[in-house]
């Protein structure tokens, strides 16, 4: 019913930046939330940044200062400008949606993910 599909990894060096984009598609479904998770090897799945209803915004400590959200839930839509990027946010980035249909069913769905490495 909803594909999510994220883009925008890299390799980049300390101090780089990233802007990393997700679109989900579909239909009969409306989007409560979109943002963005990420893992890194060893770990657990962490989130990074998200877009929730009425259009408040939620960041992890560890990138209050350096990442920036946006986008659009209605249309499907979310970004994240990735500054001043540093080893530690190696990791897999995951886009995740969650929506509900005409019935109030919920659903969370996510995307492949798109591999972020920061290295020198």
């Amino acid at each position: 019913q909803v594909q999510v599909v994220e883009s925008g990894g890299g390799l980049v060096q300390p101090g780089g930046s990233l802007r990393l984009s997700c679109t989900a598609s579909g239909s009969s479904f409306d989007i409560d939330s979109m943002g963005w998770y990420r893992q890194a090897p060893g770990k657990r799945r962490e989130l990074v940044a998200v877009n929730r209803i009425g259009g408040r915004q939620e960041y992890a400590d560890a990138v209050k200062d350096r990442f920036t959200i946006s986008g659009d839930n209605a249309k499907g839509t979310v970004y994240l400008q990735m500054n001043n990027l540093k080893p530690e946010d190696t990791a897999v980035y995951y886009c995740n949606a969650e929506v509900h249909d005409t019935r109030s069913f919920g659903a969370d769905y996510w995307g492949k993910g798109t591999l972020v490495t920061v290295s020198s």
